[in-house]
């Protein structure tokens, strides 16, 4: 039988990988996470939720539940929007900044095949005088170093 501390470090690694372990788990004053195993402060998803519990099913206040729970009251009415948008799904933190290559698309990248089938020396830089040129885009040379390599990766 598995000790309580490995899987306290196993449930932790899990958080981790899926984006959910809290990132101040100490700051979860909440008596409710004092009073059972179950309640665990690490689990960012589960703090939410009783956090919005809290207030919703057993009417506290705001203010003072958010506190309990380590956050801002403007971080407790992103939360409660989040989950009454999307579910539980929504407690789920996700990924800041651009997913995916949103410069970098599809039709972009087939013109820039094309230029490469037709003149395989070109550099990064001359292809993105001609992107510029031809889609107005200013991307960094090295975003489309990355594309390129993962273009390759993709005919492999």
């Amino acid at each position: 039988m598995a000790s309580r501390s490995s899987r306290r470090d196993a449930k932790a690694e899990a958080l981790r990988a899926h984006g959910a372990l809290h990132p101040r788990p100490q700051a979860v004053q909440a008596p409710l996470f004092a009073s059972h195993d179950f309640f665990d402060p690490r689990d960012l998803v589960q703090v939410k939720y009783e956090m919005l519990r809290q207030v919703d099913v057993e009417g506290q206040p705001v203010a003072r539940t958010a506190d309990a729970f380590g956050c801002s009251r403007p971080t407790f009415y992103q939360t409660q929007a989040a989950f009454k948008q999307r579910g539980i799904a929504g407690l789920v933190p996700r990924k800041r900044g651009p997913h995916g290559a949103h410069k970098l698309d599809d039709a972009v990248m087939a013109f820039v095949a094309t230029l490469r089938a037709e003149d395989p020396a070109l550099s990064v830089r001359a292809l993105l005088l001609r992107l510029h040129a031809r889609f107005g885009l200013d991307v960094h040379p090295r975003s489309l170093e990355r594309a390129l390599r993962r273009a390759e990766k993709k005919r492999r």
